[in-house]
C-alpha cells in the first residue's frame, strides 16, 4: 500500500482525484461491528503460474497483503487493494470478494488520470456478482467503457488478477 501512500501525497489539483483513504474503503466494506485482519501471502512460483493460468493476466508480485472481515457469523469477506498504471498515471482501486469467491463490488479509491476516462460507479457494478471466468473479460460479460478503453482493459485485468490470486490463497471458497 506504499503506492497509494505515494498516490495520496503526488497528487496535484490537474486531474488528480483520491476519492477514498483505504481505511474508509475498509469500513465501507465490512461496515462496524465487523472486524478486519489483514494478511500478507507470500506466494510461491507454483502459485503465481496457477493464478496467471486461472486468470489469464500477468502475476508480477509474490507478496500480497489482503484483508479479511469478520463477524460473530463468520468471515463476511476479502478486500483486495489493486494499484497500476493506466495510460500514464496511476489508478487504485479495492475489490471485495464474497466468502464464496465472487465479487461483491469493486470501489475506486485514487484515479490520476483525467476525469473524462474515470470509471463510473455503474461501470464498476458490473463486477458484482462475476467470478474468475468468461463474465470477467472485457467485452465479453463487461462492457468497455467509450473512450476510455485503457481504464477499461486495467481494472478488468486487475479485477480478474485478484479473483485469480484469491483462488490460489482460497481454493475452497472460489470454487
Amino acid at each position: 500500500m506504499r503506492l497509494l501512500l505515494i498516490l495520496l501525497a503526488a497528487c496535484g489539483p490537474a486531474n488528480a482525484r483520491v476519492l477514498l483513504q483505504k481505511e474508509q474503503a475498509l469500513r465501507l466494506a465490512f461496515p462496524a461491528p465487523a472486524q478486519v485482519e489483514r494478511r500478507t501471502a507470500y506466494l510461491t512460483p507454483e502459485q503465481v503460474k496457477a493464478a496467471e493460468e486461472a486468470g489469464r493476466v500477468k502475476v508480477d508480485s509474490l507478496v500480497w497483503t489482503y484483508y479479511v472481515g469478520r463477524s460473530t457469523a463468520g468471515i463476511e469477506g476479502y478486500a483486495y487493494f489493486e494499484s497500476h498504471m493506466v495510460r500514464t498515471m496511476p489508478e487504485t482501486f479495492m475489490a471485495v470478494i464474497e466468502p464464496g469467491g465472487a465479487v461483491r463490488f469493486v470501489e475506486l479509491l485514487a484515479f490520476l488520470e483525467p476525469e473524462d476516462y474515470m470509471p463510473r460507479p455503474r461501470w464498476l457494478a458490473q463486477f458484482s456478482g462475476k467470478g474468475l471466468g468468461p463474465e470477467t473479460f472485457l467485452r465479453r460479460g463487461i462492457r468497455n467503457m467509450t473512450g476510455a478503453s485503457l481504464t477499461s482493459q486495467s481494472i478488468t485485468d486487475g479485477v480478474r488478477k485478484i479473483l485469480a490470486v484469491h483462488s490460489v490463497l482460497h481454493p475452497k471458497a472460489a470454487r
